[in-house]
C-alpha cells in the first residue's frame, strides 16, 4: 500500500511535466521536417530538445518501476512506456514515444470512463495523424517516385489511410513509408473498434439506467398499491364490525317476578 501510494504521488506530480515535455517532443520532430533548410544548428538544437526528452521519459520509467510493487507486472501493463524507452532514436520509431506519453497522460486522467476512453481516441488521433504525416513526408519527400511532397499531401494521405478508405491517389513507395502505411491502417482499424465499443458501452449503460428507474417506479407502485388494498380491507373490516357504544348497551332486562 506504501509503495501504491508513492507511486500514485509521482505520478500525479509528473503528469503536467509529461505533457509539456510531450510538446516539446512534438516541436522538436516537427520544426526539422517542416524546415529542412533551417540552420545547422537549429537542427543540432531539436535532436538535443529529443534526447532530452528521451531522457525524462527514461527516468520516468524507472521511477516508476522502482515505486511499482510488482516489478512484471507494471512491466506487462506499460508496454508503450517500455517500447518508448528501449527503442533508440530512429525515424519512426521515436514516435512512439509520443504516443506513449499521450496514453500516460490519459492513463492517469481521473474521469468517468467515457470520458477516458474518449482522451484516449481524441489523443491518440491527433497523435498519429500529426506524426505519421511528418514522418511519411520526411520519409517520401526526398524519394525518387514518391508523389508525397507537401505536408498537404501528408495529412491527406495519413487521414485516408488511418480510416482505412484508401483512395489511392498517394501512396508511399519506399520500405519504411510502407511500414507507416501498415502501421497507420492497424491504428485506425483499432481505434474505429475503440470508437464503436465506447458508443455501444455508453448505450448499454444508459439503457441499464433506464432499466432501473423504471423497475424503481415499478416497485414503489406496487408498494403503494399492496398499502393501498391493505387499507381498504382494513376500512371495510371496521364498517362491519360493532362500535363500542354498541358492545356498552345492554339487552333488554327479563320481567320481574
Amino acid at each position: 500500500m506504501k509503495h501504491g501510494t508513492r507511486l500514485s504521488r509521482w505520478e500525479q506530480r509528473t503528469r503536467t511535466p509529461l505533457l509539456l515535455l510531450a510538446v516539446l517532443f512534438a516541436v522538436a520532430y516537427a520544426f526539422p521536417v517542416l524546415a529542412p533548410d533551417a540552420p545547422d544548428w537549429v537542427h543540432a538544437a531539436c535532436r538535443a530538445a529529443e534526447w532530452s526528452v528521451w531522457t525524462a521519459f527514461a527516468v520516468d520509467y524507472a521511477v516508476r518501476l522502482a515505486l511499482a510493487s510488482g516489478k512484471w507486472a507494471f512491466v506487462r501493463s506499460h508496454p508503450l512506456d517500455l517500447l518508448a524507452v528501449v527503442l533508440p532514436l530512429l525515424q519512426p520509431l521515436r514516435l512512439l514515444r509520443l504516443v506513449s506519453t499521450l496514453l500516460l497522460v490519459g492513463r492517469r486522467a481521473r474521469h468517468a470512463p467515457q470520458i477516458t476512453m474518449t482522451v484516449y481516441v481524441a489523443g491518440s488521433v491527433v497523435g498519429l495523424m500529426m506524426f505519421g504525416s511528418l514522418a511519411v513526408l520526411q520519409v517520401e519527400r526526398d524519394a525518387p517516385d514518391g508523389n508525397i511532397r507537401t505536408l498537404g499531401d501528408a495529412v491527406w494521405w495519413s487521414f485516408t489511410t488511418m480510416t482505412t478508405v484508401g483512395y489511392g491517389d498517394l501512396a508511399p513507395t519506399t520500405g519504411l513509408g510502407r511500414l507507416l502505411a501498415v502501421g497507420l491502417m492497424l491504428s485506425g482499424i483499432a481505434l474505429l473498434g475503440v470508437v464503436t465499443a465506447n458508443i455501444a458501452a455508453w448505450f448499454i449503460s444508459r439503457f441499464e439506467r433506464d432499466n432501473a428507474e423504471e423497475r424503481r417506479q415499478t416497485a414503489l407502485l406496487e408498494a403503494l398499491t399492496a398499502e393501498v388494498t391493505a387499507l381498504r380491507a382494513e376500512v371495510a373490516r371496521l364498517a362491519v364490525a360493532p362500535g363500542p357504544e354498541a358492545a356498552k348497551v345492554p339487552g333488554p332486562s327479563s320481567p320481574g317476578p
